[in-house]
């Protein structure tokens, strides 16, 4: 019997070297709206399961409308380059009071033995060399995508949400982070949405 999803990719990870100093660096990447932060959080379990120091940075505690990916440097330089050396990092969380975004909370990240990314741009092509696994998760119905991405952030983001989603396609496509995933999933495939 194979093994279900998030443990295989758990399996995957710890099988693999660390390549951020001591840290094993999963990246779960994918469109909006496809499972990802689901698919994280069950992979996180999993990890904790087997005993394992784990730690999650989600890009949407990064992200804004007008920075969707332009504000990797603030997790590079506070949390990768930190814990490449074996020092904890730190960054400030991007939060949305009144539906403004604005840095608000400071967030330490000890060194963990896994640190997983996931979200839009997780496992952008700058990162590819410090990772120790890519999971790609996607839903091939852009439509479905919007539904369930308006549901988790209301219907007065659906046009903001929509052009999200063109900016997406473009930078998968010349980012090309499909192609580099050492496992992909789709939606259905992982169990989330029928």
């Amino acid at each position: 019997m194979t093994e279900p999803p998030a443990a295989a990719v758990t399996s995957a990870v710890l099988a693999a070297p660390a390549r951020l100093g001591g840290v094993r660096v999963l990246a779960i990447d994918g469109p909006s709206g496809a499972g990802k932060t689901t698919f994280a959080r069950a992979v996180v379990a999993e990890f904790g399961r087997r005993g394992r120091r784990v730690t999650l940075i989600g890009t949407d505690e990064f992200a804004t409308w007008d920075e969707p990916v332009a504000w990797w440097p603030r997790l590079r330089d506070g949390v990768l380059r930190e814990l490449a050396v074996g020092r904890p990092g730190g960054y400030r969380r991007t939060e949305w009071p009144q539906g403004v975004p604005r840095l608000g909370a400071s967030v330490v990240v000890a060194v963990p033995d896994v640190l997983v990314l996931e979200g839009v741009s997780a496992g952008r092509a700058s990162v590819r060399p410090s990772l120790s696994h890519l999971c790609w998760v996607d839903e091939p119905d852009p439509a479905a995508r919007l539904e369930r991405a308006v549901e988790r952030d209301g219907e007065a983001s659906r046009e903001r949400l929509s052009g999200w989603q063109a900016f997406e396609r473009g930078w998968f496509a010349v980012d090309e982070t499909p192609l580099h995933a050492h496992t992909s999933f789709g939606a259905v495939q992982l169990g989330y949405f029928d």
